[in-house]
């Protein structure tokens, strides 16, 4: 990675900077924006598009930028990049489209819009740079079949826990280590937390309420050990993760594992609360070789079996440019699936549900998201959390039960119930051809 300042100087000396766009204005579009604009030479971001244009202009303002120019067609896009301008628009197909442009950076947080984006930017062989774990967690797999296809790349960024902690995998087995657990650091874990009970933080760090509370009821946690596990291989220990709470430091929980039953299981992905150095990420691994086991011991990685390697923060915004650099210059994914699905993320009840409702969406009152292994999943026919956004009940379920598909009747004419529907097919076509 150290490498990427080097190679981004070298487009600003020639004054070739990668040109990226970004889908999606709010509070973490507009860190992204003003990390580009004033900290990235070598790169510019050169259209903002939102579904309120104000929010657009809003993000170029707040970095600075006050020469801002409005389109409404991939021609006028395509002519204002020609000349230099700084683009807004509502129109994110646009952007999708346009010559000129070598990156999309999609940070909508939605699945239904976003799919098409995502599908329009390959279709005209853009790279996409995800801040959307949960686009990517319920058909991330069947979009990377398509990025393949047209030879571009689709992938999570650097900054939010997942590539924080796929950088951390990749570190600990470059070393010659491996990898048997994934995790993440939560400072708080309560399925039934919403919005009116986060309606004061957000307020205080102006963000919205229920993308607070999808951070609070695990939801959002769950998508992103998801995609952490679609990328590595590893699977759940349970449903909804063994999610620990422990006041101490992460390297003393290394013998809270069973290092037979990760080693059984590929890997595991999992979460802990409470546990410095919090909000970090942290991965454990083993080693066979005991001549390397005596060196980890004398560099006070402890004497095994299991040794703890962590990252201290997260940095979100400030880290997803370096992600666009390295698609864009070095065709690095940071974190994307590796084939077929190993975690998914399926919707539980934070209440007891009515039949006839219509559920909200991730993050509100009536849903929140467990990880569940793919192959529990596919066979109870359990229900994505992505998708349970306005499927209408079919009958009362109790609070904390896992609703199926058999449960909801789900809204017509969905492009992300066609991709899953692809999804399934195509991996269970492959997984045939295979057997």
């Amino acid at each position: 990675m150290i490498i990427i300042d080097r190679a981004l100087q070298a487009r600003a000396e020639a004054n070739n900077p990668v040109r990226v766009a970004m889908i999606g204005a709010g509070f973490m579009g507009r860190g992204i924006a003003n990390q580009i604009v004033n900290s990235v030479p070598g790169m510019e971001l050169v259209a903002i598009a939102n579904r309120n244009l104000a929010g657009a202009q809003r993000a170029y303002s707040e970095a600075g930028v006050t020469d801002v120019q409005t389109v409404k067609t991939t021609s006028g896009l395509e002519e204002a990049i020609a000349r230099g301008k700084y683009v807004v628009t509502e129109d994110a197909m646009l952007l999708c489209q346009a010559a000129g442009i070598d990156a999309v950076i999609e940070v909508t947080g939605t699945i239904e819009y976003a799919a098409g984006l995502v599908l329009e930017a390959i279709a005209h062989r853009k790279h996409i740079i995800l801040m959307n774990a949960e686009l990517d967690g319920t058909i991330g797999a069947i979009l990377k079949v398509y990025a393949d296809r047209a030879g571009v790349i689709l992938t999570a960024c650097d900054g939010d826990q997942p590539g924080v902690e796929m950088n951390l995998y990749r570190f600990v087995k470059s070393i010659g280590l491996t990898p048997l657990l994934c995790g993440n650091i939560k400072g708080l874990q309560d399925p039934y937390r919403n919005p009116t009970t986060q309606e004061a933080f957000a307020k205080q760090w102006g963000q919205k309420p229920h993308m607070v509370t999808s951070f609070a009821d695990g939801s959002k946690i769950s998508f992103e050990q998801a995609i952490v596990a679609n990328a590595t291989g590893m699977k759940v220990a349970q449903r909804g993760m063994l999610g620990y709470e422990y006041k101490g430091h992460v390297d003393e929980m290394t013998s809270m594992y069973d290092i037979d039953r990760l080693k059984e299981l590929g890997g595991i992905v999992d979460y802990v609360v409470g546990t410095k150095p919090g909000p970090g990420v942290f991965v454990f691994a083993t080693h066979d070789d005991p001549k390397q086991q005596h060196y980890l011991n004398l560099y006070k990685l402890g004497e095994g079996p299991l040794y703890s390697f962590y990252t201290p923060y997260h940095l979100c915004h400030f880290e997803v440019p370096l992600s666009v650099a390295r698609v864009v210059l070095f065709q690095d994914p940071v974190l994307t699936p590796l084939g077929a699905p190993q975690v998914e993320v399926v919707a539980t009840a934070k209440t007891n549900l009515q039949a006839g409702a219509t559920l909200d969406g991730i993050g509100y009152y009536m849903t929140y998201g467990q990880c569940e292994n793919a192959d529990v999943v596919q066979k109870e026919n359990l229900l994505p959390m992505g998708l349970a956004e306005g499927c209408r009940l079919k009958r009362d379920l109790p609070k904390d039960s896992v609703l199926t598909y058999d449960d909801v009747e789900l809204p017509e004419g969905r492009l992300c119930d066609r991709l899953r529907a692809e999804q399934n097919a195509y991996f269970a076509e492959k997984k045939t051809a295979t057997v």
